[in-house]
């Protein structure tokens, strides 16, 4: 917060123990943005302190863009501020532009007490500086969940957790195992996507297609895997495309008991490279169609769709209504929803929970071409009983789409007891 009196106040009132008050230590910030001088800078430092301690308030004294001040100005900030009752202190790297070697020179000189380190991402640098501090005396690193923050963000959570105790041995105490569903949740609360190639959480992070990396992890994981991602709550995942082998497309199968002879599986191969040229993720889905296409294994569909309904509008609340043929029985499911497809993937949801309680994942979508009537591309993942399968539909409606991918893959999720899957199946 600022370091004024009305700030703190409001702290104080709300029952905060504790505040984190801010002051600009760099020239640029000191001239340019608070049209002051440094003497009038560290008085009013001086005075936030005394009126946050006469509140009762814990006081952590931080030098915004100290990374771009005078060090012997941020100590001399610093040493007032302790003398009037600060109790911790913050170094900030406001715009991120230090390196590890500055950290190195700075930061011992000015821990006159515990001293946290604040990192910002402007250069890619948040991580490296961050644990650099915390190596030259830092004793406390301001992170968020997947690196969140102003502009490019702060330093992450979950990746600073784990270098620290994979790299340097250091036991943080945090519970590893759910580090990416607590990155799940902050992402879908806060609206922002998780990159794909994210490390630890990411959606790559743990996945593997190349031929050659599929056939080291299957066979001994840590060929090509940093951590086992169980120990961060993930899941492998062997992404099967044009790079892939045979061996990942077998493990895959076998996932799902089926197990193709050697000719069939060099088919099956054949026909996932082909659909991986084309560009195509290959979901799972799509696998079991080839296998059971290649093998003649017959797939008798648990749902069949007859009818669905979806209104939406400007002054509507977005409704659907679903009739599905289930086993044979004519079942009728209602939703409203945010949007029309969240009413009907909730509308299909509840028509099938007699018979499975299934639910969505994750959600993508594609526009295989421009325009308004691009051809969507929608890829899901469904879940039931601890059993997870991706399924994908396309049309040039995004609603049907979506449907079309959802009864995909709840017909396999509720199906796979009904079926024989073995190679000698006629």
């Amino acid at each position: 917060m600022r370091a004024v009196k009305q700030d703190i106040d409001y702290a104080a009132d709300c029952g905060a123990d504790s505040v984190h008050l801010v002051v600009p230590v760099s020239d640029l910030h000191i001239s340019r943005k608070m049209r002051k001088t440094r003497e009038q800078v560290l008085d009013m430092a001086c005075d936030a302190v005394t009126y946050a301690r006469e509140r009762g308030l814990i006081v952590e004294l931080s030098g915004e863009d100290a990374s771009r001040a005078d060090p012997a100005f941020v100590r001399e900030v610093y040493a007032e501020g302790l003398e009037r009752g600060a109790e911790r202190l913050c170094f900030c790297d406001t715009v991120g532009l230090l390196t590890p070697e500055r950290v190195a020179e700075v930061i011992p000189g000015l821990c006159l007490a515990p001293l946290s380190i604040h990192c910002h991402d402007d250069l890619g640098m948040a991580m490296a500086n961050t644990i650099a501090a915390l190596r030259a005396g830092a004793t406390c690193a301001h992170v968020t969940v997947n690196g969140l923050g102003e502009r490019a963000g702060n330093t992450p959570l979950e990746e600073l957790v784990m270098a620290l105790e994979v790299l340097y041995g250091y036991e943080t105490g945090v519970k590893t195992a759910e580090l990416y569903h607590v990155s799940s949740i902050v992402s879908r609360m806060t609206g922002v996507p998780l990159p794909t190639n994210k490390a630890i959480v990411g959606e790559m992070a743990f996945t593997h297609e190349s031929g050659v990396h599929a056939h080291g992890v299957l066979r001994e994981p840590s060929t090509y895997e940093p951590v086992p991602p169980e120990r961060v709550g993930r899941k492998r995942r062997i992404l099967l495309g044009k790079h892939s082998g045979s061996a990942a497309v077998e493990a895959a199968l076998a996932e799902m008991d089926i197990h193709p002879d050697e000719a069939q599986l060099r088919e099956i191969l054949k026909r996932i490279k082909e659909l991986g040229d084309q560009g195509m993720r290959i979901t799972d889905n799509d696998l079991i169609a080839i296998a059971e296409a290649v093998m003649a294994i017959e797939c008798r569909p648990v749902l069949k769709m007859k009818q669905f309904t979806v209104v939406s509008g400007s002054h509507v609340i977005p409704t659907a209504s679903v009739t599905l043929l289930v086993r044979g029985e004519e079942v009728t499911g209602a939703s409203t929803g945010k949007g029309p497809v969240d009413a009907a993937m909730e509308a299909l949801r509840r028509s099938v929970a007699a018979v499975g309680d299934i639910r969505l994942e994750e959600y993508h979508v594609d526009a295989i071409h421009g325009g308004t009537d691009a051809l969507v591309d929608v890829t899901v993942r469904l879940s039931k009983d601890g059993k997870i399968i991706t399924s994908r539909g396309a049309r040039t409606d995004i609603i049907m789409a979506s449907v079309e991918a959802v009864i995909a893959g709840m017909n396999r999720l509720l199906g796979e007891k009904n079926e024989d899957r073995s190679k000698d199946t006629h």
